[in-house]
């Protein structure tokens, strides 16, 4: 794959990563149920709960895809400039 394809996917997966937590709350009628319970919980409230853990591990996936070498040169670059 070219460069360009490599650098262009991995940022439609860092947009993605980033706007499925907010695609998955924001839309309230699609989780706005009691069914199914889980231990007795509503659905709507734990649905809301299991993102919790799981916007992080959107938000840490994401930070992994992220373009490590262009952040070692700005440090550098930083680092130089003092």
């Amino acid at each position: 794959m070219a460069r360009t394809g490599h650098h262009r996917l991995r940022h439609v997966a860092i947009a993605v990563l980033l706007l499925a937590p907010a695609a998955g709350l924001l839309w309230v009628p699609w989780y706005a149920g009691a069914e199914p319970r889980l231990a007795g919980t509503p659905f709507f409230y734990w649905y809301q709960l299991a993102w919790v853990p799981g916007c992080g591990l959107c938000l840490l996936a994401a930070y992994a895809l992220t373009d490590r070498s262009r952040r070692r040169r700005l440090h550098r670059h930083r680092q130089r400039h003092r």
